[in-house]
């Protein structure tokens, strides 16, 4: 199956990419394609047939994660930060203890509902709902709330 990176490097990174990075991309199924403008990103990753996201650190939210469920692709991503919290294991992707756990997912893909995915988008994470959601945060912290 093949595979397409997108990925911005930065200036500072761009030595340690070509030296260490760029020479592990050198198959025939791997494609870097760099960075994914926001014209492009729809696309990219709508058409994609799973978003992996092999994340090894605590990410606090994972935007790529709900733009590539709101496009209807489902994620495959490393049980770290808030990885749980954004995908719905077996619904919109699949959340993994183990590398191994993330490569055996990878074939099951298929068998999750890409209007799935796009609807548990659009029912946390569309702009109404968060934006409700923050307005009710901050009125909970105000003084006159706070107070009663």
């Amino acid at each position: 199956m093949p595979l397409k990176i997108a990925a911005k490097v930065d200036g500072d990174d761009v030595e340690y990419f070509d030296h260490a990075i760029r020479p592990q991309l050198d198959h025939a199924l791997i494609e870097f394609v760099g960075e994914v403008n926001e014209n492009e990103k729809d696309d990219f990753l709508g058409n994609a047939f799973a978003y992996l996201f092999p994340i090894d650190w605590p990410e606090p939210f994972g935007l790529t994660m709900v733009e590539s469920m709101a496009c209807g692709t489902p994620v495959v991503a490393m049980n770290c930060g808030s990885v749980p919290e954004v995908v719905t294991d077996g619904v919109t992707g699949f959340v993994c203890q183990t590398f191994g756990d993330f490569i055996t997912s990878v074939p099951k893909v298929g068998g999750i509902n890409r209007r799935a995915c796009r609807d548990e988008a659009e029912r946390r994470f569309s702009v109404p709902v968060m934006a409700s959601a923050y307005e009710q945060i901050y009125r909970s912290l105000t003084p006159e709330t706070a107070a009663a």
